[in-house]
C-alpha cells in the first residue's frame, strides 16, 4: 500500500497521507515518501500549489509511536545533530524552503507531529471535526520538528506556552478564533474549500506569490531595518515577468474602465 497518495491536476498537487488504520501516523516509510513527494512538487514546473490532507477520519496523528519515536530513545548526540537537517515529513524542516504554497486540508486529528505538519503548511483549512494538539508532553517529550517555532510565530509566545505546556486539545472553532486556521467548513466541503483557496492563489502571478512567501520567511524575527530592507529588495524585484505584469495592469485598467471607474 502506498503510504502517501500523490496526484497532479490543473496545476495543483494533491498529497494524501494514506495510513488510515493508524490515523495516518508517520512511520519511516511514510516519512521517506513525503520527502520524495515534496522534492517532486518543488521541481515540477507544471504544478504551483499543493493541498495536503489525510485519508479517512484523521489528518495525521503524528510520528508513529510504535516505530518512529522509539528509534530516537537513547540515541547519541551526534545522531540528534545529524537529524537537525531532516525534519518529520520534509516540510517541517529540511524542505521548508519550498516557495510554492502548501495548503493543509485538516480533516480530523492533527496531533503532535501531525500538528507540526499542519503548522508547516502556509494556509490551514479545517473541517468541523478537526482537532489540534501538542500532545508530546503527555508522552514525556515535546515538539522537535518546528511545532514550537511556528506556534510562537503564528499565535505568539503566550498562546504557544499555554498550548504546549498543557498539552490540551484545540478544536476547530477555537482554532479559527485564535488564528490557527483560516476557515472551518463542514467535512464534505473541506477539499472543495481547499481547492478554492488554491485557485485564488493560481490566479495571481506565481513569481510574485513565491517571492512573497520567501520574503515572509526571511523577515520573521529580524530587526525592523533589516526586515524593511529585505522586503524592499524582494518586493521591487518580484516582477520577474514584466510582460505578465503589464498584461495584469492592462486587464485591471480595462476592468475599471468597463465598470465606469
Amino acid at each position: 500500500m502506498n503510504t502517501v497518495l500523490y496526484r497532479k491536476q490543473d496545476r495543483i498537487a494533491w498529497v494524501t497521507l494514506n495510513r488510515p488504520d493508524a490515523m495516518n501516523a508517520i512511520d519511516r516509510e511514510t516519512n521517506a515518501e513525503l520527502w520524495r513527494v515534496w522534492r517532486d512538487f518543488d521541481g515540477d514546473a507544471d504544478v504551483d500549489v499543493a493541498i495536503l490532507t489525510g485519508n479517512g477520519p484523521s489528518f495525521c496523528a503524528g510520528a508513529d509511536l510504535r516505530s518512529y519515536i522509539p528509534e530516537w530513545l537513547g540515541r547519541s548526540a551526534l545522531d540528534i545533530r545529524r537529524n537537525a537537517s531532516t525534519g518529520l515529513g520534509g516540510i517541517t524542516r529540511g524542505l521548508h524552503r519550498i516557495y510554492k504554497p502548501v495548503i493543509a486540508a485538516v480533516n480530523g486529528h492533527a496531533l503532535a507531529g501531525g500538528f507540526e505538519l499542519a503548522l508547516a503548511c502556509d494556509i490551514r483549512i479545517a473541517s468541523r471535526s478537526a482537532q489540534f494538539g501538542s500532545f508530546e508532553v503527555r508522552r514525556g517529550f515535546h515538539h522537535g520538528d518546528g511545532g514550537i517555532v511556528r506556534l510562537v510565530a503564528i499565535l505568539g509566545t503566550g498562546r504557544a506556552l499555554e498550548l504546549v505546556l498543557t498539552g490540551r486539545a484545540v478544536y476547530a472553532e477555537e482554532a479559527l478564533a485564535i488564528g490557527l486556521v483560516s476557515r472551518v467548513v463542514p467535512e464534505e466541503e473541506l477539499l472543495a474549500e481547499a481547492e478554492r483557496y488554491a485557485r485564488m492563489i493560481l490566479e495571481n502571478g506565481q513569481i510574485a506569490v513565491r517571492s512573497a512567501k520567501e520574503t515572509i520567511l526571511e523577515v520573521i524575527g529580524r530587526p525592523i531595518d533589516d526586515a524593511l530592507r529585505l522586503e524592499a529588495i524582494y518586493g521591487y524585484s518580484s516582477a520577474g515577468d514584466p510582460e505578465d505584469v503589464r498584461r495584469r495592469l492592462a486587464d485591471f485598467f480595462k476592468k475599471r474602465s468597463d465598470d465606469g471607474g
